[in-house]
């Protein structure tokens, strides 16, 4: 009976496979009459396997396989799906990492470059620095020189006002 409705069934497996579940399912019915036979004859109660409890057996199990197949084939699709998401970030990851060593190669020469630059800076910043220590030092010598002529100016007009009187009288007697 169960190679009559399993072996149109599809299954996904090997013909030697399938050949072993329709024995099984025969197996299984012939274990279950014997068992009929057993509770009769310790509980003294008839039980019956009946053709359509067997056609039942036999449906539950198609509606099950049918039931885990889908699961399976929907996991295998995730998987697949997953697989390719890998293979793309695994091509996305190679072709970054090349842009990467790309990248560092061009830091490296910018970096060498503002190395350059900032020695040159630097080297600029301490000319500098000796222009104005020099420029410093000629005004410091031209800042004393305008503080003597400062103290000499201011003792100039000094004497001068203190001329002044004589020279009010002179000028007064040239009449």
């Amino acid at each position: 009976v169960a190679q009559h409705f399993l072996v149109s069934y599809h299954i996904e497996c090997t013909d030697e496979v399938k050949q072993s579940v329709i024995s099984t399912m025969g197996t299984f019915q012939d274990i279950v009459t014997e068992k009929c036979v057993e509770y009769f004859e310790r509980y003294r109660r008839q039980t019956f396997v009946t053709p359509k409890s067997y056609l039942s057996f036999i449906g539950g199990y198609k509606a099950i396989y049918k039931e885990k197949f889908a699961s399976v084939g929907s996991l295998s699709e995730r998987m697949r799906t997953g697989l390719a998401k890998l293979t793309e970030a695994e091509v996305s990851v190679n072709q970054l990492s090349k842009e990467l060593v790309m990248k560092e190669k061009d830091l490296d020469a910018a970096s060498k470059k503002a190395d350059e630059v900032l020695l040159e800076v630097t080297m600029k910043a301490q000319a500098a620095e000796k222009v104005k220590m020099q420029v410093q030092r000629v005004k410091d010598k031209a800042q004393a020189i305008v503080d003597d002529i400062a103290v000499d100016k201011a003792a100039a007009e000094e004497k001068l006002e203190a001329a002044r009187p004589a020279l009010e009288e002179a000028k007064a007697a040239l009449q």
